[in-house]
C-alpha cells in the first residue's frame, strides 16, 4: 500500500483520479479494452469530478461495475447509490460506457448477487476505484467482515455504525430510514483488482485510517486487507491522515 498525503481534499481528488486515470490507459493500450469498479458516498466527490475529466480515455470501450447498493432501494430516491453513479458519473462522461453494471437492490437480492457474479468473473478488473467508512468498512464489508468467501457480490447486514454514516453525509433525514440491509461486492473480489484507488478525506475517517494503515490485518478492520495488496494507492487530505503516526 502506498500512502499519498494531500494538501486538500480538491488535491485529492486530482491525484486520486490521475493515478487511476493512467491505470486505465494502459490497460486500453495493452488490452484494448479496461475495466473499472466505481464507489460512492461523499468521498468520491472530487474523484470522479477529475475523473471525467480526464483525458486521453476511450471510454466507450471501458466497462463498468459498482461497488455496492442498499436492498430495497428504489433509484428514484437520492440515496440511491445506482443515481448517484448515473447523475455523477456515467451520464457526465464525453462519451457512454462499454457497459455499466449497476446493481438493482430491488429485485431478488440473491438472484442479482448470482447475476452480477457471473458477469464480473468473465472479467479482469484494472482498476477499483473505493473509499473507506467510518467503521472502516470496505464497500459495504462492515466488521466483521468475511475475509475468505471468493463470491463476488454478497447479501450483507449493516451495522449502526455503518447506517449512522450514511445518515451524518445527508443521504437520509433519520436514521430509521437508512436500510438495514445491502448488495456489496465481497472482499475477495476487490482485491482482484489490479489496481486499487482508494479515496478517503475527512477527520471523521481518520481512525479508521490509522486502524487499517497501522493496525493488525483483521475483519474487525475489513480496510486493513489493503495492506496485502501490492498495487493500492490510499489518497488522504490532512484531516484523515491526521491519526497516522509515519
Amino acid at each position: 500500500m502506498e500512502i499519498v498525503k494531500c494538501s486538500t481534499k480538491q488535491e485529492l481528488g486530482r491525484r486520486a483520479a490521475a493515478c487511476g486515470a493512467e491505470h486505465l490507459r494502459q490497460a486500453l493500450n495493452a488490452a484494448g479494452e479496461a475495466t473499472i469498479i466505481l464507489a460512492t458516498g461523499a468521498s468520491q466527490f472530487e474523484m470522479l469530478e477529475a475523473l471525467i475529466q480526464s483525458p486521453d480515455i476511450d471510454w466507450k470501450r471501458v466497462t463498468a461495475f459498482h461497488l455496492d447498493e442498499y436492498v430495497g432501494m428504489p433509484v428514484s430516491h437520492p440515496a440511491s447509490f445506482r443515481r448517484y453513479l448515473r447523475e455523477r458519473f456515467v451520464e457526465r462522461l464525453p462519451e457512454p460506457l462499454a457497459a455499466f453494471h449497476e446493481i438493482n437492490g430491488e429485485k431478488d437480492p440473491q438472484a442479482e448477487c448470482d447475476r452480477l457474479g457471473k458477469l464480473i468473473r468473465r472479467r479482469a478488473v484494472d482498476v477499483a476505484f473505493i473509499g473507506i467508512g467510518e467503521n472502516g468498512h470496505l464497500a459495504f464489508n462492515d466488521p466483521p467482515a468475511d475475509f475468505e468467501t471468493e463470491e463476488p457480490y454478497l447479501v450483507v447486514n449493516l451495522d449502526e455504525a455503518c447506517r449512522r454514516q450514511q445518515l451524518g453525509e445527508g443521504w437520509f433525514s433519520s436514521f430509521d430510514e437508512v436500510p438495514s440491509k445491502a448488495i456489496s461486492m465481497s472482499v475477495r473480489q476487490i482485491l482482484k483488482s489490479k489496481a486499487i484507488v482508494c479515496s478517503v478525506p475527512d477527520r471523521r475517517k481518520a481512525k479508521a485510517v490509522h486502524n487499517a494503515v497501522e493496525g493488525a490485518v483483521t475483519p474487525d478492520v475489513p480496510a486493513s486487507i489493503l495492506q496485502q495488496h501490492r498495487q493500492t494507492w490510499l489518497f488522504l487530505d490532512p484531516e484523515s491522515a491526521s491519526g497516522l503516526s509515519r
